[in-house]
Order: structure tokens, then sequence, then C-alpha cells
């Protein structure tokens, strides 16, 4: 991920137990956040795809779809939802996973965008809304890349179950657990997309040319003064100190078991690669009976940035799970995808005020 060097301490949160996709603890006690973080080291910088347009048959009609209302091939529709979608991303209105399909988080970033541009709201892929956005925007939104000897070389970590937080605790990073993952997230991809988009190609070989999505550059160019947290809608929305919107994203937001706050809060400090601590003491889940702190990394159940809010034991992060956002409860924090994460930390000031509104809870 870009854009993850804060003027914050660089420091890792130790994101608690609270912000799980496991049964909710019971509500954890008031906790120092002092006590709670330790020095650790940034992601990686990973460079931007190359801007050459890619000369695939595919690329070439995802790059050129566009609305017609009486097609009815499902191939030309993915396609259209491929570029519209990248086109989003690219527009700071995040669709989520870039995946050909339709779907609610597709529907509120139009309808956001939409908004933003006084058009009719309805959350439908027109005409008018494709020429808005290449109006905003004519660039491809496929390009070719090359697997580097880099994006095979790993280290990769080992797909374990999710409730086996003693055997996390273990391994020494949470890293991705294959090539594809790696390039399917860096390019904002959902991984069976990019596998549809490159058929028979082998991820893990250096060399291998392959289209993927030109999606935007995780970065802001202004600041983030204010963040809304739409409980109902699953959406977060990031305005500057004037009160213009700089981006939107969807967001997995509470739970019915465990909803998230209401008010206003804060934003107290950024961890752009957080570090993950499994409680029994807080907990009513899972086996292990002391506690664990599970090293940070794109597997970490907090994802690779970790947003500290002044509501103790909450805050914004990622997910391991990108294609779930706003499709499964948490435990009351707000899960963003990791790119969408990494770039409202990018931005986000310090002392920003977090207002969380709408629904108390939204079932999972």
């Amino acid at each position: 991920m870009t854009g993850l060097v804060s003027r914050f301490a660089l420091i890792a949160v130790l994101a608690l137990s609270a912000c799980d996709d496991k049964p909710p603890a019971k509500p954890a006690p008031t906790q120092n956040p002092g006590k709670t973080v330790q020095k650790t080291t940034p992601p990686p910088v990973v460079p931007a795809p190359p801007a050459v347009a890619a000369g695939s048959p595919i690329a070439q009609a995802i790059n050129g779809a566009t609305v017609d209302p009486a097609a009815t091939d499902a191939g030309a529709h993915r396609n259209l939802l491929v570029r519209v979608q990248t086109l989003l991303d690219r527009a700071h209105f995040s669709p989520g996973v870039i995946d050909g399909r339709d779907g609610t988080n597709l529907t509120l970033a139009i309808k956001a965008f939409q908004g933003s541009r006084n058009l009719t709201a309805d959350g439908q892929i027109t005409k008018e809304l494709v020429d808005t956005l290449v109006a905003g925007d004519a660039g491809q939104v496929l390009v070719d890349y090359q697997i580097t000897p880099q994006d095979v070389a790993g280290p990769f970590s080992p797909v374990l179950p999710k409730e086996d937080y003693e055997a996390m605790a273990k391994l020494p990073a949470m890293n991705y657990h294959t090539p594809l993952e790696l390039l399917a997230e860096r390019f904002h991809m959902d991984e069976a997309l990019l596998q549809a988009l490159n058929p028979g190609v082998d991820f893990g070989v250096a060399g291998a040319t392959i289209v993927v999505a030109a999606a935007g550059a995780d970065t802001l160019d202004r600041k983030v003064d204010r963040i809304e947290i739409d409980k109902a809608l699953g959406q977060v929305r990031a305005f500057d100190k004037d009160g213009a919107e700089l981006a939107v994203y969807p967001a997995t937001v509470g739970s019915t078991e465990r909803p998230a706050p209401s008010g206003e809060w804060a934003v107290r400090t950024l961890a752009p690669a957080p570090t993950y601590t499994y409680d029994p003491s807080r907990l009513t889940f899972g086996k292990p009976k002391a506690k664990l702190t599970i090293k940070a990394g794109p597997n970490n159940p907090v994802g690779s940035t970790w947003i500290d809010l002044t509501k103790d034991t909450y805050g914004i992060h990622g997910t391991p799970d990108p294609k779930l956002v706003n499709k499964r409860a948490s435990h009351g924090c707000v899960r963003l995808t990791n790119w969408d994460a990494a770039e409202l930390g990018s931005a986000v000031n310090k002392g920003a005020k977090v207002i969380f509104m709408g629904a108390e809870a939204r079932a999972s």
C-alpha cells in the first residue's frame, strides 16, 4: 500500500480483540492506549502499475465498455461493471473490491458519486454516469503489468483457520498467502476477477505480463478533518476542514450483538502496521487461555492499517477479507478494505472528528 507514512508517530497499536469476526466479546474495560503501543516498521511502498494500455481483446473491451440498454450479454455487463468500478475507485468513491459484479457496495458508491455531481442519485449505471466519470478521468481502466521477482519472492504465510489464534501468534508476520492474493489486493481486485481476466496465467512466475485494474493510488489530495460513519448504510465519508467531501468507502460497522458507538469522537493516532491482541479475559470465544499477540501484516485480523479512536477499544481498520466488507458484522469497530483504510489513514489529521450516525446496529 502507498501513502502510509503518517505525520503521527509510526507505531503499532495492539488492536483490541473487540474487532474480529467471531461472536462478540463482553465489553472491554477502559484501557490506557499508552500501555498497548510498540514500535514497528511500516509496510513497504508498492509501485503503481505502469501507465501502459493493455492490448488483449478483453482489456480493450473493458476499456471501451459503454452503456447499452439493449445488451443482454453477461460478459458485456461484466466489462461495464469493471470499468465503472475502477473509475469510481480512482475518483475516491470506493466500490470495495473491483469484481465485475453488481452489489450493494457498488450501488452505494454510484449514489454517492451521483450526489456529488448533482446527478439523479438512483444508483443506476447510465450513460450520464459513465460520461461524467470519463469526463473527470479518461484514462484506461485496465493496464499491462509484468509480475516481478519481488512479487513472487514472498515470504508468504500459510492459510490458517480464523479461530486458530495460537497458530497465528507463532507466525513472524501475517503476510499474504500467495502471489495471486498480493497482486489482487495491490490492484484493488477480487482474486476471481484477476484470474478470469488472465486465463491460464501462473501468478507465481516472474516475468508474466498480466492485465490489472489501474486502480486509485491510495492517497487523497487534501487532509481529512472530519469522518462520518453511517451505520445504517455501512459507509464511511471523509471531509476536509472546509466541509468538502473527499472520499466515500463501504464499511462493516458494528453488529446486532455489539453495535458501534454513537455520537462524536476523534482520531487519536494511526498505526500503519498494527498487531492484534487476543485477550481471553475479555472474550467469550476461542480456546487460548493466555493473552496472545498476532504480528502485523495484511492478513492480520485488523488488516494493515489501524486508525485509533478516542472511544476506547474502537478503531477504523482494514481486513484480511476485502470482499466481505459491508457483508459481515464486526464487533463495533469500522472495517474497510486494506487499501481504503490505508488511503484514509494517509490523509487523516490527528484529532479529526469522527461522527457515528444512523442505525444503532446492522444485522450480520
